[in-house]
């Protein structure tokens, strides 16, 4: 398949047009008139899955590995090192980022991965409305996520309206109506402002609750006349 058939298709599913304005979704590295063998996907890239992968391999990727302006391309330097590696073996890559989150992303990990039942969605954010005691609530979300531990803001005994961003929303916090605010990076000011709004957060992380990318976005590729193959990049972090 062609680079730009495939662009196509995932224009489709969840339009590139819905990215944010900072961002930088879409076809990164090759051409759309490029042939692809295979497709990996993938939340980011790193030197190991580029050393594996084959030649012709288009990487369909979470995060932009080109985020920013260029202004230099060092071979020893991120990103640079890992692009010069796969211009050598002509891989192609494109970023679904912001669009996919809106589309896609976070109401797959909000209903598959914790196993909410949506009452709304409103751009980034997933909503639910229950009632749970909140100890057991933020229990289960830690198992369903795999977290050994979960940075918590704020204290309340029982929570009835629960919102979700993937990654880093705590920036969101402001458009919220919720009791509690699941979401990762949250920075030392974000959690003073979330206690002084009463807003209860919990920081699930930005690798794990973004790292079901891969899973989310494969089954509408199942069809594609070339193998797609699921991959997990290194979580960066490590906790001792």
């Amino acid at each position: 398949m062609t680079i730009a058939e495939i662009y196509e298709r995932l224009d489709e599913l969840s339009p590139f047009e819905l990215q944010e304005s900072w961002d930088n979704s879409g076809l990164l590295l090759g051409e759309r008139g490029q042939e692809a063998a295979r497709i990996v996907l993938s939340v980011d890239i790193d030197e190991g899955m580029i050393e594996e992968a084959e030649e012709n391999t288009l990487f369909i990727l979470h995060h932009p590995l080109i985020f920013s302006g260029l202004k230099r391309l060092l071979w020893n330097e991120y990103p640079a090192n890992l692009l010069r590696k796969m211009v050598r073996k002509n891989h192609a890559m494109i970023a679904m980022h912001t669009n996919f989150d809106q589309t896609h992303l976070n109401r797959y990990v909000f209903e598959e991965v914790l196993g909410f039942d949506v009452a709304y969605c409103e751009g980034f954010v997933c909503v639910t409305e229950g009632e749970w005691r909140s100890d057991a609530l933020l229990k289960r979300i830690k198992e369903r996520l795999g977290l050994g531990q979960m940075r918590i803001v704020g204290n309340k005994k029982s929570v009835r309206r629960v919102a979700m961003t993937t990654g880093a929303g705590a920036g969101l916090m402001d458009t919220l109506d919720a009791d509690l605010f699941l979401t990762g990076d949250i920075k030392f000011h974000d959690a003073m402002k979330a206690l002084s709004k009463g807003l209860m957060m919990a920081d699930i992380g930005h690798f794990e609750s973004e790292k079901y990318f891969a899973e989310a976005l494969a089954p509408y590729l199942k069809n594609l006349p070339i193998p797609v193959i699921i991959a997990q990049s290194i979580n960066p972090f490590t906790y001792i």
